[in-house]
């Protein structure tokens, strides 16, 4: 259905395009006064055309709904008293007979819609169709009971569009005034601009001829303003008025302008004090003023001057000169005037003070580049000799230049560190040497009270010249003159002192050179101090980690062995090495590396390697001895972070708790020519053969030691007598500059053909080869040449587990002793293999076998089944046994006991000279006599 609207669709606006009229321009401008006024008149003409317009709009749009409200009754009231309305409403079919005439009545009254209804609301009719049967909207109460009800409300679409909705209900009455029904009529109130745009043409012609009249008088005051200001606009006349006052009253520099005539027009303040004019000057002739020659020939010349300098009186001035303009040519010049009396010295001093900041600023830069304490000593004197003196002497104490913590006890004795300057012939205590400071020195003054002192005349200085009268005296002679010592403090703790010398060819020091030199020597001191507590822990760290690496090889015949450690150069690590003699005649050799640097890393390397050494006395497996590390590794982070939470320190220090460590850990036998590996995160050890073939053993990687929970493998590989392990850190073949690939391969070619070498060449071939330039790791390199104990120094044989086979282990034991010429040992040895024979017999499980080494020392080793150990006490006199390993321990150096996969091995060592037995510190025969005597007793 056609839906029909009651408003007229507007045309679309576009934006006008064009250029405007040009206008003037006094008018443009909003900051003149005119364009201001006019402004404010087109916005109260404009406020009034509005005004106008929305109060007869507002006006028309009342009536418009006045009207619409007496239409919409009028019609309803016709429709519901028209004949057949009631009886319609009471018919059967009320909508067949009601919707013709009621649009009839619509279109003949002009109403928008014409409702008949019953009393509950349903309609009956409606413009639309499919509206009839609905509910009616609006209010419907007052109608049922007989009354006439006029509002605005909305419903259905209604034929003439949107807009405002007046309507009225009224009762339909039968005959015998009961309501049957209810008629409703409206009117949509729309379009009322058709009762106003007659009356707009009158509104805006008359804002168009008062917006006329504004622009009207705001030209004539334009024109008004222009004459009087010269076409100045405000800001421009204010601006004009703050610059002759400041030319006037503030501007340094003198100005005077002259007329045609020779009249001063204008002085500045300035002026009149450079040339000392009176204070009413202005309009008079200058010939009149009672000026000096100078001052009136330079006011009235009319020539040009740029930049020449006059004296007036005492002033030294530098005059400008230039001719002004008039309407009809030049009518006068400008004069100005500056003092230069004080610019060169002003200049002196700027310069002076340029130099000193440059100065501080080089110092700042060139002391300090090391950590050495000599050097940044040097480095002030260089810095200091000549710029600012001529001589510079630094004298520090004798515990700074040490490393130490300096104490007031040695203020009186300082050592000479650095000497600078141009004059090394004047006769001063050379660097090195311990300077002592008399109590009246300006030295040990400045010491004592922590300020500088100043020595304008050593001539006169009573204190210096009586430290050394006669050095001082040639001193004196040679040209020394004045003197600045200045304290050397850093954290409030005095180092020593800095010494500036001038000679008679340079000006004396004044105050202000004190300031300056205990700036440079503020600066100075706390890089001296810096290399001061850089020396003393690294020299603590050096000395700790020293101390805990190997001194010298330990006694053992088995392994030829050669090291090399080389530390980095930001301070000490953890690397370390280890040559541990074990049992059996058997080496263990040890190659670790903690991560990180500094103190906390050389400490934990000594706890490792000492419980490396531990494990070893216990003569555990090369993969319990990493197992047990790795478990220390882990206790020790723990006690770490647990000690930093208790006191409250966050990890970023240097003692941060460890954060790793790697260990490679091996136990050459020479009796069988293995070695038996293993290694947690280390890099794989080289073996060199005889020959001088060059390869990786192949020993199993596992994880650094710290993780836990994972198992360390190990290998065993034959090495033939004069091969070679080298065992290493990763510092030897990782660097920034190459991957670890190119480090390995360097190192095999440094290796190859060492099969003939001794390990001290090897050594020095590697480190010649891999050493780096800038070492940023540790380097430790071990080399072991392998002896393998040759056959005739070694005798085994199994024993049954009868005690009575003790007498023929006896004898057997004898003939192997005379055969290898060591028949003076073999009481002591018959003894001891009696007694462990005996015990293995009696306490342990078979199979029982008896071994002899000769070496070094005499071993002797009795094996059985049986994983139980025997342990040394002092037997009571009723004790039957228990003496048997005291006299065991009597006899040897040193016994033990191995446990191997099939039980356990008692072992003992005889201590050899030259192939004899030697003297052992064992108790006297007759007392273990006397032991037994107590024992039958």
């Amino acid at each position: 259905m056609e839906v029909f609207s009651g408003r007229p669709r507007s045309p679309e606006r576009h934006p006008l395009t064009g250029h405007p009229r040009r206008r003037r321009g006094f008018l443009l401008d909003v900051r003149s006064a005119a364009g201001q006024v006019f402004l404010l008149q087109v916005a109260i003409v404009v406020v009034l055309v509005l005004a106008a317009v929305a109060a007869m709009v507002f006006q028309t749009a009342r009536d418009a709904v006045q009207r619409g409200r007496r239409e919409s009754v009028v019609a309803a009231q016709s429709f519901a008293s028209a004949p057949g309305t009631a009886a319609a409403l009471q018919s059967r079919h009320p909508t067949a007979v009601l919707q013709p005439r009621a649009e009839e009545a619509r279109k003949r009254t002009g109403v928008d819609f014409i409702v008949a209804m019953n009393t509950q609301g349903i309609r009956y009719t409606y413009p639309y169709p499919r509206e009839i049967g609905k509910k009616f909207v609006g209010t419907i109460a007052p109608a049922v009971n007989g009354r006439t009800v006029i509002e605005q409300a909305g419903g259905p679409p209604l034929p003439a569009g949107r807009g405002t909705d007046v309507q009225a209900v009224v009762p339909v009455t039968d005959s015998r005034g009961k309501v049957v029904g209810l008629v409703s009529a409206g009117i949509t109130v729309r379009n009322v601009s058709a009762l106003w745009l007659p009356q707009l043409p009158i509104i805006l012609g008359s804002g168009a001829a008062a917006l006329g009249m504004a622009t009207a008088g705001t030209t004539l005051v334009a024109r008004r303003l222009r004459r009087q200001t010269r076409g100045l606009a405000p800001e421009e006349l204010a601006s004009l008025y703050e610059h002759h006052d400041a030319v006037l009253h503030s501007v340094r520099e003198g100005v005077l302008i002259n007329s045609a005539d020779g009249r001063l027009l204008l002085v500045n303040d300035e002026a009149r004090r450079l040339v000392d004019l009176p204070a009413d000057v202005e309009g008079r002739p200058v010939g009149k003023l009672g000026l000096p020659e100078s001052v009136m020939r330079l006011l009235s010349s009319s020539e040009p001057v740029t930049d020449e300098v006059h004296l007036v009186g005492d002033r030294l001035l530098t005059v400008n000169r230039r001719p002004t303009y008039g309407h009809g040519g030049p009518g006068g010049n400008v004069v100005t005037l500056r003092d230069t009396t004080e610019l060169a010295a002003v200049s002196g001093r700027a310069e002076a003070a340029r130099e000193r900041l440059m100065l501080l600023y080089e110092a700042g830069v060139g002391i300090g580049t090391t950590l050495d304490v000599e050097r940044t000593a040097q480095e002030l004197a260089d810095v200091a000799a000549p710029r600012f003196a001529d001589l510079v002497t630094v004298d520090l104490l004798d515990a700074v230049m040490r490393g130490w913590e300096p104490t007031a006890e040695g203020w009186r004795n300082l050592r000479r560190a650095a000497v600078g300057g141009e004059q090394r012939s004047i006769p001063v205590f050379p660097p090195g040497e311990v300077v002592t400071f008399s109590s009246r020195a300006p030295q040990l003054r400045a010491l004592q009270e922590r300020r500088g002192m100043l020595e304008t005349d050593l001539r006169q200085a009573h204190g210096w010249r009586e430290q050394d009268p006669e050095r001082a005296r040639k001193a004196v002679e040679h040209g020394l003159r004045s003197l600045v010592t200045v304290p050397l403090r850093a954290r409030n703790v005095p180092l020593g002192v800095a010494n500036f010398y001038r000679t008679a060819d340079s000006p004396a020091f004044q105050p202000d050179d004190l300031s300056f030199a205990e700036e440079l020597a503020a600066r100075a001191a706390t890089a001296i101090d810096n290399a001061r507590r850089f020396t003393r822990e690294h020299a603590m760290a050096v000395t700790l980690q020293r101390s805990l690496l190997p001194r010298a090889q330990p006694d053992q015949d088995t392994l030829q062995v050669a090291w090399r450690y080389l530390p980095a150069e930001a301070g000490v690590g953890g690397d370390w090495f280890d040559v541990i003699p074990l049992a059996g005649m058997r080496v263990a050799l040890v190659m670790g590396d903690v991560v990180g640097h500094g103190l906390q890393a050389a400490a934990t390397m000594g706890r490792l390697r000492t419980a490396v050494h531990n494990f070893s006395t216990l003569d555990l497996p090369v993969d319990e001895v990493l197992g047990n590390l790795d478990d220390l590794v882990i206790r020790m982070g723990e006690e770490e972070r647990a000690g930093d939470a208790a006191d409250g320190h966050a990890h970023g220090h240097e003692g941060m708790g460890v954060t790793g460590a790697t260990c490679l850990y091996a136990v050459y036998d020479p009796v069988a020519g293995t070695c038996t590996m293993a290694r947690a995160g280390h890099p794989e050890p080289v073996a060199v053969r005889p020959d001088g073939t060059v390869a990786c053993p192949g020993v199993p990687a596992s994880p650094p030691l710290g993780l836990g929970g994972h198992p360390f493998e190990t290998a065993e590989i034959a090495l033939p007598e004069g091969s070679q392990l080298v065992l290493y850190t990763d510092g030897l073949v990782d660097d920034r500059a190459h991957d670890i690939d190119v480090g390995m391969e360097r190192l095999r070619n440094a290796l190859a053909g060492s099969g003939g070498r001794a390990p001290e060449e090897t050594c020095q071939a590697v480190i010649d080869e891999l050493k780096p330039s800038h070492a940023s790791d540790d380097v430790a390199l071990l080399v072991a040449r392998t002896r393998v104990l040759p056959s005739s120094h070694v005798a085994q044989w199994a024993v049954p587990p009868d005690p009575a086979a003790v007498p023929e282990v006896r004898e057997r034991c004898r003939r192997t002793l005379r055969e290898w010429g060591l028949g003076e040992a073999g009481f002591a040895t018959e003894l001891i293999l009696s007694e462990l024979v005996t015990n293995a017999i009696r306490y342990g499980s078979p199979p029982v076998g008896v071994r002899l080494l000769r070496g070094r020392c005499l071993v002797c080793e009795v094996s059985d089944g049986s994983g139980t150990s025997p342990r040394l006490r002092r037997a009571a006199t009723t004790d039957e046994g228990g003496r048997g390993l005291f006299l065991v321990a009597q006899f040897a150096q040193r016994w033990g006991t191995r446990y191997t996969t099939g039980g356990k091995v008692i072992w003992t060592e005889q201590l050899l000279l030259d192939g004899t037995p030697a003297a052992t510190s064992h108790a006297p025969v007759d007392f273990l006599l006397d032991q037994f005597d107590d024992l039958e007793a």
